[in-house]
């Protein structure tokens, strides 16, 4: 399989059986194969970054967020495939192509984000990564951690 930056996967429950991280979303939710991942590709690495339905959930957090701060990186709300979905760049992590189960179709297709919100996804991802540097994490699972481990692992 060729992962490619801007498409949509699923992610094995490998992964979370062998990392364990409190700080990840659950892979699973009634009996579905969720949430999907936006996937940045960074050489060996894949960055997967967790979209979810849950607007009503989310819009409040984002609202707070713009008041207090006048910007909201962490969460989007965009439309793909047809449908709003949340991207929850706070919750990205780190993984391994070995550890995608498949892509994201709809009709057989695979789903591929339009190319200007992919490059606001990447530029809000890499906003994160930069505040992170300063000293301002805003990722809910520690990154470098599970960064190293898959480095390990490709070793």
């Amino acid at each position: 399989m060729q992962v490619q930056t801007g498409y949509i996967y699923h992610i094995k429950d490998e992964f979370f059986d062998k990392i364990n991280d409190k700080g990840l979303m659950i892979n699973h939710e009634n009996g579905k194969s969720r949430p999907t991942y936006f996937t940045i590709k960074d050489e060996d690495i894949l960055w997967f970054i967790p979209l979810s339905s849950k607007i009503s959930k989310y819009q409040p957090i984002i609202n707070k967020k713009l008041e207090k701060y006048g910007s909201c990186k962490s969460i989007m709300i965009r439309e793909i495939a047809n449908k709003k979905s949340v991207i929850l760049l706070q919750n990205a992590f780190p993984t391994l192509e070995k550890y995608i189960d498949h892509p994201h179709t709809i009709n057989g297709a695979p789903v591929r984000v339009k190319d200007n919100l992919k490059e606001e996804i990447i530029e809000n991802f890499n906003t994160l990564l930069a505040l992170k540097k300063e000293g301002l994490n805003l990722f809910f699972t520690d990154i470098d951690k599970l960064k190293e481990k898959m480095l390990e692992e490709i070793k």
